[in-house]
């Protein structure tokens, strides 16, 4: 690893690398002239996300010393096309901020939570969303996020495994010392009406796994519902006064976050935590979130919130109004990496969230340095930087497309 000399080091190069397998995720590696490479990723909008970071950041950023997070992050919020923005622009900010963060990490010898103050704990706690090998992936058109395609390719279809027994699930989470779970049972009710309406029966199926669960482990298990701002706000209460008889963890995404008032009035209905949400992006939402009292716990995603930078300001800001905040992954191996480290950097984490699908299935196969998860805990990060880099076979994939905008 080359030696820091206090100059200032230059960002010579921005790549963009992408799998057929996994056409939602897109990896950024932004390369320096010490020879030193950061590596962020992001979900969804891939191609329009390539074109904002080789159209828009790379014309930015080549030339400048990478060591200038906050000065780059400004940049590239203010030359974005909006303001508050939650799509490709903020996405590829937050994975170019990721890079940023490994490279410096890498520049002094340590992880980047030591950059950012940590740790602050010697374990952080896990919970497994149930989803399964391909739930990230394309789904056909028209089906929800309950669609699953019933192939099993390994021990951890849990997306299968909840819809068929939830109960059998908990013990074999249970076993592995995961005492959470995240599950969606009435999403799959949310099409046939766009979310305007569920009935008595419908709600009665959606309660099966929680019954099953209880039946299964009792209280041995907590269960948190994903609701993925599928429905209105009678809808969502009338869910919510459903499930509160089993003792969830918390209501996550219960209705849109197009006005945070209603999420305010939803809280207030319920004795049960909220948390939201994932759909929004930098400190001025959330800010907003905390101001109107209309959210238990902060949830946001690395890898859409803004990066680092903006992840580690929102959790500052969560803590002045006693907030706990559970950081998201659903979405990337780098993203989780990052979401760890800001968990062992900050001291109000709740949970860190993770699919054991994605962390014994894709993420494994296309990045190494994984944070290590043992007996329900994730542990701080081992290396320089973020500690994971993209598998070098992955590059000679027939399925990769690798672009690049050099100096």
């Amino acid at each position: 690893m080359p030696a820091y000399t206090g100059r200032a080091m230059k960002i010579t190069a921005i790549e963009t690398v992408r799998f057929g397998e996994h056409p939602h995720n897109l990896f950024v590696r932004v390369h320096t002239d010490t020879g030193l490479i950061g590596l962020g990723d992001t979900w969804r909008l891939t191609e329009t996300i390539t074109a904002y970071i080789h159209s828009v950041a790379a014309p930015a950023l080549l030339g400048q010393d990478p060591g200038a997070i906050e000065k780059h992050w400004k940049t590239l919020y203010q030359t974005a096309a909006t303001g508050a923005l939650t799509g490709a622009e903020i996405r590829g900010l937050s994975a170019i901020d990721m890079a940023l963060w490994d490279i410096m990490g890498q520049v002094h010898g340590v992880p980047v939570y030591r950059l950012l103050g940590g740790p602050t704990a010697e374990r952080v706690r896990v919970y497994n969303t149930c989803a399964g090998y391909r739930y990230g992936g394309v789904r056909p058109r028209g089906t929800d996020a309950t669609f699953t395609d019933g192939a099993r390719t390994g021990p951890y279809e849990d997306l299968d495994a909840w819809k068929t027994d939830a109960g059998a699930l908990a013990k074999d989470l249970l076993s592995q010392g995961i005492s959470t779970m995240k599950i969606w049972p009435f999403d799959q009710f949310g099409p046939e009406t766009g979310g305007q309406w569920i009935d008595a029966r419908q709600i009665e199926t959606g309660l099966r796994p929680f019954r099953q669960i209880r039946d299964a482990v009792g209280n041995a298990m907590d269960i948190a519902l994903e609701m993925h701002s599928v429905w209105n706000l009678p809808s969502a209460i009338r869910i919510a006064k459903a499930v509160e008889p089993f003792d969830p963890l918390w209501f996550e995404d219960p209705i849109r976050m197009d006005s945070l008032d209603a999420l305010a009035t939803f809280r207030a209905s319920t004795h049960i935590p909220v948390t939201a949400s994932e759909t929004l992006a930098t400190r001025f939402a959330f800010r907003e979130l905390f101001e109107k009292r209309a959210v238990s716990i902060a949830m946001f995603d690395v890898g859409w919130v803004g990066g680092l930078t903006e992840a580690k300001k929102i959790a500052a800001m969560a803590e002045a109004y006693s907030l706990p905040v559970a950081p998201h992954d659903c979405t990337g191996p780098v993203n989780f990496a990052a979401s760890v480290h800001l968990d062992f950097a900050i001291t109000n984490c709740y949970v860190q969230e993770i699919v054991r699908a994605y962390i014994h299935g894709w993420y494994a196969d296309v990045v190494e340095g994984l944070p290590r998860i043992e007996n329900g805990y994730v542990y701080p990060p081992e290396g320089p930087g973020l500690g994971v880099r993209l598998r070098p076979e992955v590059f000679s994939r027939t399925d990769a497309v690798v672009q690049r905008s050099d100096d």
